[in-house]
Parts: structure tokens; C-alpha cells; sequence
């Protein structure tokens, strides 16, 4: 690795520079302070994590007073994917973005590589980066095609040099060899220099449980969240309520705009159609918090089966899979409605200010949020 310890210690020490008095209030995840959408119950780590093989990796990226970004990689088994691939499928809310690699996914139903998550202008180096660590791994000598898929979101607006393109190959594969069940939330990642609703977005996660007639599955949600619209939590209208924002700027705003980008990771055997189903459903989660996914917003969700019924052995000409059927999807569409809305919370909540010598971006005010739902009887108690 290129970065020594005395680099890490250079990271840490500007994430602690990047702290304002607003981040140093109570923070925690969305469920710990009583905000708990749905009905459905959470797995044990409540996150993308609980899905059986799943693991998320997130370097962050800060040089000086400008750069703040970063890369996220989510690896939806342990093993090599390009020989082991796992059914997937695409939604597109509003296609103003780069997502990478998404006509194959879309045209074969499948994913033979990691996810990655990243800012705008760093895609293409973050793919580079991608395939030239998958190259190097055992097996794989003989390989002349693989299809990376990498997401982004635009932290250009106020927290990063975004034009320097700053994500390093060196970044890109600690992710990817650092990735575990572990899910770091808020300002790190890919959620470094993201803004949300007018405040300091990031990465969240959140799952549910969903039971069929015979078993029970998991869903798991992973949430890069960098885009605008009137904050509701739990139906409560926070945003106006709190009649700010924590952009302090001059010159260009983020306004209404932004995206963000969803993962979403199951252990029910589903198809790459029912996938892209259960994908679309996202949508709805991030309908509840107030975004209608304007113009300017890349709003994708990309869905995958970890379910080893499903899976899509390289060079097997014949599969004969066991799918769950139509009839069977209804609780999973619930999950993963629920699953997004958390994520989204949790991405906020996390969030700690972050600063660079464009302005600042201030965390959501934990205190204030909780008493407006407090007014509003809309809390459980944590």
C-alpha cells in the first residue's frame, strides 16, 4: 500500500479538524433515537451486512482544504464474481448520472464484479482501478473482458476539488480489500463530501426481515445519499419545520438537485426480473423522505441475490434455478421500502459537518429534529 501510517494519521487528524460545534451534538443511528419506520423487523447488525456474504469497504479521501471524497465498495460474496455470479438488475428513477457498466447488467442480468461507489469525474479511474486489482487475482489470467459497474454521486457543489479527481488506485483497492460486515455510516466513503436536503449527507444502511409462506428472507440496503427535496421524517415535514439549511457557501448552491445512489442485496432467490422489481420498489422508500427526483438528480438502484439457488456459475450452459415466484414478492417489496427510508435517515443522522475552503456543510441538528417529532408524537422511545 502507498499510504503508510503516517498518512492515516494525516487522515485522522483532518477529519478532527473537519468537525464543527454542530457535530459534536448527540448523533446516532436513526432506530438508537426512536425514529423507526415500517412495521418489519431489522436483522441483528441493522444493515446491508445482514444479507449472508455481504461486505461493504469505504476509504476516504482528504487532502488539504479541498478534497472530500472518497470511494465505497460493496462485494456481495466473498468469492471471485466473475466466477461466481450473483443475478442483478438495474432501476433508473431519473437517469441524469454515469452509473458504469449498466447495459450488460441490464442485458445478461448479472454482476461479475464488486459495486462501487464514488464521486462524478472519479468513475472512470475508480473502474480502471477495479479491473486492474480484479486481473491481478488467481484465476484470472486468462480473462480479456470484465465489466465493472461503478455509481457516483456529484460532491462538487461545495466539499470537493471534484475536477482534481482525486480517488487513487491505491484508494480503490483498500476498499476493496478492507471490505467487511462492519458498515461505516455518515461522512465517510463515497459519503465524504455529499449533501442532502441541505445538510451534511453520507453513506446509511439499514435492513428488514420478510417472511413468505415458507422461509425467511433478509433484505439489505446501502444508501450514497446527495440529493435535495422538502425533508420528511416519519411524515413529519423536518425541513421546513427547521426553516434553514446547513449549506454556508458563497457562489454556486447544490439547490433542489443532487442524486443518490442505492444498493440493494438479498438472500431470496430471486430472478434478475424480480430483481428489478424489488429495485424499483426503492424508489418508494426514497419518496418518504420528500425528494421527487428532479431534472438534475441521478436517482439508480442497482439489486442483486446473494441466494446460492440462483447463482451463475461461469461456463455452466445450463441452469435450472429455483426462483421465488410473483406471489411471493409482496413482503420483500415492504422490506425493501422500509430498508431504503432507514438508510436514508441513518445517512443524515450519521453525518458529522464537514468543511473545505469552498464553505461548510453542517450536520442535521439531531436535538432539533427530535423535538419537532416529539411535537409531532412521532418518535418511539429509543
Amino acid at each position: 500500500m502507498a499510504l503508510g501510517g503516517r498518512s492515516f494519521l494525516l487522515c485522522a487528524l483532518l477529519l478532527a479538524c473537519m468537525s464543527f460545534p454542530g457535530s459534536a451534538q448527540q448523533r446516532g443511528r436513526a432506530r438508537a433515537l426512536g425514529i423507526a419506520p415500517g412495521t418489519l423487523r431489522t436483522g441483528p447488525l441493522n444493515s446491508i451486512a445482514d444479507v449472508s456474504g455481504v461486505t461493504v469497504g469505504h476509504t476516504t479521501v482528504l487532502q488539504g482544504d479541498s478534497v472530500r471524497t472518497g470511494v465505497t465498495a460493496i462485494l456481495p460474496h466473498p468469492g471471485n464474481l466473475f466466477f461466481e455470479r450473483v443475478p442483478a438488475a438495474v432501476y433508473v428513477g431519473n437517469g441524469f448520472g454515469k452509473l458504469l457498466g449498466t447495459t450488460q447488467v441490464l442485458e445478461l442480468g448479472e454482476l461479475e464484479t464488486p459495486i462501487l461507489l464514488t464521486c462524478t469525474l472519479c468513475v472512470w479511474k475508480v473502474a480502471d482501478a477495479m479491473v486492474a486489482y480484479l486481473l491481478e487475482q488467481p484465476g484470472m489470467e486468462g480473462v480479456r473482458s470484465i465489466n465493472p459497474v461503478v455509481g457516483e454521486t456529484n460532491d462538487g457543489f461545495v466539499l470537493n476539488a471534484i475536477r482534481q479527481r482525486p480517488v487513487s488506485s491505491e484508494d480503490v483497492r483498500r476498499a476493496l480489500v478492507q471490505a467487511n460486515d462492519r458498515v461505516g455510516e455518515g461522512s465517510v466513503g463515497a459519503g465524504t463530501g455529499t449533501v442532502a436536503f441541505g445538510w451534511k449527507g453520507g453513506v446509511g444502511t439499514s435492513s428488514r426481515l420478510s417472511r413468505d409462506t415458507a422461509s425467511q428472507w433478509t433484505v439489505g440496503v446501502l444508501v450514497q445519499s446527495n440529493f435535495g427535496g422538502d425533508l420528511h421524517i416519519l411524515g413529519v415535514p423536518v425541513g421546513r419545520t427547521l426553516g434553514r439549511t446547513g449549506v454556508k457557501q458563497s457562489g454556486d448552491q447544490q439547490g433542489a438537485g443532487g442524486s443518490i445512489m442505492i444498493v440493494v442485496a438479498t438472500d431470496a432467490p430471486l430472478s434478475d426480473r424480480n430483481l428489478r422489481r424489488l429495485a424499483a420498489r426503492a424508489i418508494v422508500g426514497v419518496g418518504r423522505t420528500g425528494s421527487v427526483m428532479d431534472n438534475g438528480s441521478g436517482d439508480y438502484v442497482i439489486a442483486f441475490s446473494v441466494n446460492a439457488r440462483v447463482r451463475r456459475r461461469r461456463g455452466a450452459n445450463v441452469g435450472t434455478p429455483q426462483e421465488l415466484s410473483n406471489d411471493a414478492m409482496s413482503g420483500l417489496f415492504q422490506a425493501v421500502v422500509e430498508a431504503t427510508e432507514e438508510a436514508i435517515y441513518n445517512s443524515l443522522l450519521m453525518a458529522t459537518t464537514v468543511s473545505s475552503r469552498r464553505g461548510t456543510v453542517e450536520a442535521l441538528p439531531v436535538a432539533e429534529v427530535l423535538a419537532i417529532l416529539r411535537r409531532r408524537r412521532a418518535l418511539e422511545s429509543p
